[in-house]
């Protein structure tokens, strides 16, 4: 038993495309009394987001592409405008956001910095996020990004001034979860 939880039953629910499993458990409060509970978690593994920025610009990078559960959930179009981001696969955070950097927008970095990690839906989804930021200049463009062709994406790149995108969130125009953190980070921590 760690931290008062102990694991009773484990079903597999899914293993299409990522892993949903269907968890019982029983977890001891703090007066003691013991309780059962069920619940179904999702498994896609972890990943990481960046935000890229130029200071003397004031601009910032995103990408926009089709998001199936979004638009199942109302968004019109389906398209949503986001921080360049990764599953990790075996990689590690770093390696992971850089080759996902150059795929998506076409941007080859280097220095990469850390700023925090998340879980992004605690309560249903077991992936923890990476969250980075990196400087760019127009010398590090070495292609068009856009994302790679055999995992069928389809992504705009869009350079937006540091103004324009945090309006954007006002005006509910940018509703991605990690792209909303990573902009506010860049504003709270005066970098742009």
């Amino acid at each position: 038993m760690i931290n008062n939880v102990k694991i009773l039953k484990t079903d597999i629910l899914s293993d299409n495309w990522y892993v949903l499993k269907k968890v019982t458990y029983e977890y001891t409060k703090k007066d003691g009394t013991k309780l059962t509970q069920s619940r179904e978690a999702y498994d896609r593994g972890n990943g990481a987001t960046i935000l890229l920025y130029n200071l003397q610009q004031r601009t910032v990078i995103l990408t926009k592409q089709f998001r199936l559960p979004t638009f199942i959930n109302g968004n019109k179009d389906g398209m949503l405008i986001e921080t360049c981001a990764g599953l990790l696969d075996k990689e590690n955070p770093e390696d992971c956001i850089k080759r996902e950097t150059e795929e998506e927008t076409g941007y080859k970095i280097s220095e990469i910095k850390k700023v925090f990690e998340a879980y992004m839906s605690p309560g249903s989804v077991t992936e923890i996020l990476y969250f980075f930021i990196a400087e760019y200049s127009k010398d590090m463009k070495v292609n068009e990004g856009g994302g790679v062709e055999h995992e069928e994406e389809n992504i705009e790149v869009l350079e937006l001034n540091i103004d324009t995108a945090m309006n954007m969130i006002e005006a509910s125009d940018i509703k991605d979860a990690k792209t909303i953190m990573l902009l506010q980070y860049i504003r709270l921590n005066k970098i742009l």
